[in-house]
């Protein structure tokens, strides 16, 4: 069986330097806010260009926060793409502020075109999402929020490393948000995330939000969470960070390949923006024929995944938003044919090979 990833052989590639690291951080007797956060901080902000990095415990945390910080809640909208993970719109209502849903474009990321139709007098932010690894079009997004005074948050859960025209995700915006959940491009062996800002205010607004509102031990300014990225996972995401650039250039090697070699007209191949660098958290493919070819493809040994079946606006949890299906139409089809092959640093070029050779033959039958 090909799996759609296989964590350990990541492990394996680099398993001296992980288990260095995590000796390193027992060995050190401090567990929590000590010196493997604030290095892999600091390493993190240079990394993708910005002046602080808030380490936190999970890309949804990063996400709550960042909307918290803004002072963004009820009777506000923040407008967001509709063919997001669930993750994106949670960051929003956790606050009681109002999701406003727009359509994705050829590349999977918001549209811009349809952004400035969506807001009102009551928007506060717009939400893009580098979706699949990819960034969306910043340039456009960033131009738009200034016109309309407007914050901008973006959600870099897939795109560690990515590039809009030279300049990495996540430093278009007032607020970058990160996940560092195992699969994704920069991954730790567990739950992780951090945000990125140039904003001084908004980073010591984060540092203390995300340690129960606290500066200064048992003074609380604010009302804050206890978010905090631990040193284990901190040891762990600098060994990773190390490797960040090969691991998305390997995931780019098997993209071009699929790219060139699926050779079938019963499927969709994804595109790359121009003046982009995708890192290819997913590599995304679209099918009228989608659970077909998924079956297909179990029955010939290769797992894949759908990113996402249920676009946000018909969850059950946002009923009470009042969407109904055909609301979305290009994110509800979206739904219906994405369909996610294998690729990942240390999937091996003969299953690779495997896998283009069984989408090739794939008839829809």
């Amino acid at each position: 069986m090909i799996e759609f990833v296989k964590l350990k052989r990541q492990y394996d590639l680099f398993a001296q330097e992980y288990e260095e690291a995590a000796l390193r951080a027992m060995r050190s007797g401090w567990y929590i806010m000590g010196n493997e956060l604030k290095e892999f901080e600091s390493e993190f902000a240079n990394f993708v260009g910005a002046k602080y990095c808030i380490g936190v415990n999970s890309g949804l945390d990063a996400l709550i926060m960042a909307i918290r910080a803004l002072e963004i809640g009820p009777g506000d909208e923040v407008i967001v793409p509709a063919n997001t993970y669930i993750a994106s719109v949670l960051g929003i209502t956790e606050h009681g502020a109002t999701p406003v849903f727009v359509e994705p474009d050829e590349y999977d990321c918001i549209d811009p075109s349809k952004i400035e139709a969506a807001i009102t007098s009551r928007t506060k932010a717009i939400l893009p999402v580098h979706l699949y690894g990819q960034s969306a079009d910043m340039e456009a997004i960033c131009a738009i929020a200034k016109k309309h005074n407007l914050y901008v948050v973006e959600d870099c859960a897939q795109s560690h490393g990515a590039l809009d025209r030279g300049k990495m995700t996540g430093t278009f915006g007032d607020i970058g948000c990160f996940s560092f959940y195992p699969t994704k491009p920069l991954g730790a062996l567990g739950d992780s995330g951090a945000l990125v800002t140039d904003n001084s205010v908004l980073a010591e607004k984060l540092f203390k939000l995300r340690n129960y509102g606290s500066g200064k031990k048992y003074v609380n300014e604010m009302t804050g969470k206890n978010s905090r990225l631990d040193e284990i996972q901190a040891a762990f995401l600098k060994v990773g960070l190390k490797h960040l650039e090969e691991g998305n250039s390997y995931r780019r090697h098997i993209a071009q390949r699929y790219l060139s070699e699926i050779k079938n007209p019963l499927v969709q191949l994804p595109r790359e923006r121009e003046n982009g660098y995708h890192v290819f958290h997913v590599f995304a493919l679209k099918s009228k024929d989608r659970d077909k070819l998924q079956a297909y493809l179990l029955k010939n040994g290769i797992q894949s995944l759908i990113h996402y079946p249920i676009p946000p606006h018909l969850q059950a949890c946002y009923q009470e938003l009042g969407y109904k299906e055909g609301d979305f139409p290009i994110s509800e089809r979206f739904a219906k044919e994405e369909l996610s092959l294998p690729i990942y640093m240390g999937l091996p070029e003969e299953e690779v090979s495997q896998i283009i050779d069984a989408i090739n033959r794939f008839k829809g039958e």
